[in-house]
């Protein structure tokens, strides 16, 4: 019976790729690289911010993806190149579960800042019992940030639920012996998901509380 509910936060519940796209090609401009092309900044997404740019220039020493990280967090924190918005229906949901007596937790590939300034635009911090970022702990998909939610919580990984948009969320949960389900509308594709564990995927996060519903899943009686 799932009592806890952990909530990747970019493309889960956040429409923020074109911002996270736009300030990655922006901080490769910064530098003198080639800008690299949506489908591949895309790619990094949910990946702690070191990784993932690591991981999009990898001909850069540790030095430079230190200089690339600085650029974007300057560009991500301080810029307005594309706004991002909740998705449609993120903040009822969340709202109604926390109504009905579920634990909500937040495990991002965000900086703590980050996180931080998403909660004071959104005004949904409050809602969340825990939260774990990715410069706080290992960076998905190593199960650290969601085994330090469970602990935290007091849950065991039978009673949690990851719900995420890619494979790293899937992989994450899959490592720390957690359910998860997978929402089509962010990052990587349905398959994808399947691929990396998902239970299901939905196409929206409206799904989730039907899918609780399911005998033997959440806490039906509440919804």
């Amino acid at each position: 019976m799932t009592e806890l509910i952990v909530f990747d936060w970019d493309g889960t519940l956040m429409d923020s790729e074109a911002r996270i796209v736009a300030c990655l090609q922006q901080a490769a401009r910064d530098l003198g690289h080639e800008v690299p092309p949506p489908e591949r900044a895309r790619e990094v997404i949910g990946l702690g911010l070191h990784q993932a740019v690591a991981r999009l220039f990898p001909e850069a020493d540790e030095g430079e993806v230190r200089r690339l990280s600085d650029a974007y967090r300057r560009h991500f924190l301080g810029d307005e190149l594309v706004r991002s918005e909740l998705f449609p229906g993120a903040r009822e949901l969340l709202e109604e579960l926390a109504g009905a007596g579920y634990l909500l937790a937040v495990a991002t590939g965000k900086s703590r800042r980050g996180l931080e300034r998403e909660f004071e635009h959104t005004g949904l911090g409050g809602l969340f019992h825990v939260t774990r970022c990715a410069d706080e702990t290992f960076s998905k998909p190593h199960p650290q940030m969601l085994l330090e939610i469970l602990d935290y919580t007091g849950q065991e990984p039978d009673t949690a639920l990851v719900v995420g948009d890619t494979e790293f969320d899937m992989q994450m949960a899959a490592n720390a012996g957690v359910p998860a389900v997978g929402v089509a509308h962010g990052v990587h594709p349905p398959e994808r998901l399947r691929e990396a564990g998902a239970l299901a995927v939905l196409d929206g996060l409206g799904e989730l509380e039907v899918w609780l519903r399911a005998p033997g899943v959440g806490r039906a009686s509440a919804l």
